[in-house]
C-alpha cells in the first residue's frame, strides 16, 4: 500500500474505537485501520470460534474484552480512549442463533448500541459515529427490486427485528442528542451478505462449506433458492470507511442511513454461489436437507444508488473475484496455516486504484 492515498489520509494517527473487533468484519476492519496508521482501541467479547481471524492477525491494538450490554464498562472504555470516530460493529449477528436466544440478540443489538451511543455523547472529542446494521433490517416483502434507505424497517426473526430497532435507536440519538453543532455526526450502514477469509461463524454458507470440505463431507444445504446480495467483506468496509471519512470532514449530509451492496450481478441464489465457489475449490460438495428449518427470507436485494450518487462509492470486486479470494484464503489456511489477509487487502486496494475509486489513488 506504499504510495497509495487512502480515504484522503483521514485515518492516519486518528483515535478510533472499534466495537466488535474480534469478529469477522471487525477483525478485517481493525487490520485495515492499523495498516492506515490509526490508533485503534477495540471493545468486544472473546471470540467463540477456534480458530478465529482476530487471533490469527495478532494486531497491536488496545484490546478490551467487554460486553456492550455492560453500560458502565462501555462508558469507562469510551472515556479512557476518547475516540475521534467510533465504528460500532459489536452485535449478535446470526439469524438461527436469534431463534435459540432472542433475549441475547435483542439486548446485545439494541441496548448494546444504546450504551455505545450514550457513552460517546459525553466525550467531546468524538466527531463521528458509524453504526453498522444489516440488509435484513428492512421489512422483507420478497420484492424483486432492491430496498432503498427510505423503505420500511422491520423483521420476522429476532435478529432482523433487532437490527431494525438498532436503526431506530441510532435515528433517535441523532435527532435527540446529536443535532446540535457540537454533537458528533452519526450514520448507519447496511451491507449485504459478506463473505471472505477468516469467518468461522456457525450457520453461514461459506464457513459451513469450508468446514465440510476440510472434513471431506458434503454440506447440507437448507435454502438453495434463497437469493442474497453477496459481496466480499472488504467491499462493505470500504463503504464504512468512506462514510467515516465524510463524517470526520463534517459533512452533515452524510449523517444518515446508507446501503452498501454489490452490483446487480452479485444478487445470486445459494445454489449459484455454491457452484461458483466449487470452480475455485473443486473438492467442495453439498446436498439438500429435508429437515424443517426456521423461517428465513428467500429474496433480498439492496439498492445502493444513494451511496453511488452522493458518496461516489462503488464496488471493486465482482462476485467471481469475491469467491476466488475467499476460496484462496481458506485453501491457503487449510494447507499451510498461512494467513493471507494483508496480501488480499493489498490486492483489493490495487484493484480499487485501477478502478479509480474515490477513496484510493496512487
Amino acid at each position: 500500500m506504499l504510495g497509495v492515498n487512502l480515504f484522503g489520509g483521514a485515518y492516519r494517527g486518528r483515535r478510533v474505537l472499534l466495537t466488535g473487533h474480534t469478529g469477522f468484519k471487525g477483525s478485517w476492519l481493525a487490520l485495515w485501520l492499523r495498516e492506515m496508521g490509526a490508533e485503534v482501541t477495540g471493545l468486544a467479547l472473546t471470540p467463540d470460534t477456534d480458530p478465529c481471524h482476530w487471533n490469527l492477525l495478532q494486531l497491536p491494538i488496545t484490546d478490551h474484552r467487554i460486553d456492550v450490554r455492560d453500560a458502565a464498562a462501555v462508558r469507562h472504555v469510551v472515556e479512557a480512549s476518547r475516540p475521534e470516530i467510533v465504528f460500532h460493529l459489536a452485535a449478535q449477528p446470526l439469524v438461527r442463533r436469534s431463534y435459540r436466544d432472542p433475549l441475547e440478540t435483542w439486548s446485545t443489538n439494541v441496548m448494546g448500541t444504546a450504551n455505545v451511543l450514550e457513552a460517546s455523547r459525553h466525550v467531546p472529542e468524538t466527531r463521528a459515529i458509524v453504526v453498522v446494521t444489516t440488509d435484513k433490517c428492512y421489512e422483507n416483502r420478497e420484492w424483486p427490486w432492491g430496498y432503498r434507505e427510505n423503505d420500511r424497517l422491520g423483521g420476522h426473526d429476532p435478529y432482523s427485528a433487532s437490527k431494525a430497532a438498532t436503526e431506530l435507536v441510532a435515528a433517535s440519538f441523532r435527532s435527540a442528542f446529536f443535532a446540535s453543532h457540537a454533537g458528533p455526526l452519526l450514520a448507519t450502514a447496511r451491507a449485504g451478505n459478506v463473505i471472505g477469509g477468516g469467518d468461522w461463524s456457525e450457520d453461514r454458507l461459506i464457513p459451513d462449506l469450508v468446514r465440510a470440505t476440510v472434513r471431506r463431507e458434503p454440506l447440507e444445504v437448507r435454502s438453495p433458492k434463497a437469493t442474497r446480495p453477496w459481496q466480499h467483506v472488504l467491499e462493505s468496509l470500504s463503504g464504512y470507511l468512506l462514510l467515516g471519512q465524510r463524517l470526520l470532514a463534517s459533512e452533515t449530509a452524510a449523517a444518515d442511513a446508507w446501503n452498501f451492496g454489490p452490483e446487480p450481478e452479485g444478487n445470486r441464489s445459494v445454489l449459484e454461489v455454491l457452484n461458483r465457489f466449487a470452480q475455485h475449490w473443486p473438492e467442495a460438495r453439498w446436498q439438500l436437507t429435508a429437515s424443517p428449518q426456521p423461517h428465513e427470507s428467500t429474496l433480498l436485494y439492496l439498492d445502493s444508488a444513494k451511496a453511488r450518487s452522493l458518496l461516489d462509492w462503488k464496488p471493486v470486486w465482482n462476485i467471481d473475484n469475491a469467491l476466488y479470494y475467499t476460496a484462496q484464503w481458506y485453501r491457503q489456511w487449510s494447507t499451510t496455516h498461512q494467513v493471507v489477509s494483508r496480501e488480499q487487502l493489498t490486492a483489493f486496494i490495487s484493484a480499487a486504484v485501477e478502478a479509480k475509486t474515490i477513496w484510493a489513488s496512487a
